[in-house]
């Protein structure tokens, strides 16, 4: 495994974090399914992949300098 990818688009960190939500919740007395914890795992994933390609694109329109071999 030599790639590499951010902690926000990791699955396995938005699995645990929608695990750990969930038991928050339950202290207060709501119920999370597990397949509704696999949609909002699935959900913030996309979101996640969004606000990425978003913040890309934004940070080369207000670069300040060409991409290039240097040549």
């Amino acid at each position: 495994m030599s790639e590499m990818k951010t902690l926000f688009a990791s699955k396995t960190f938005w699995g645990a974090f929608v695990a750990v939500l969930a038991g928050a919740l339950s202290l207060f007395g709501y119920q999370l399914a597990a397949t509704d914890q696999a949609e909002l795992v699935n959900a913030i994933s996309g979101i996640a992949a969004a606000a990425g390609g978003l913040l890309a694109i934004y940070g080369r329109i207000v670069a300040s300098k060409k991409i290039g071999s240097g040549r």
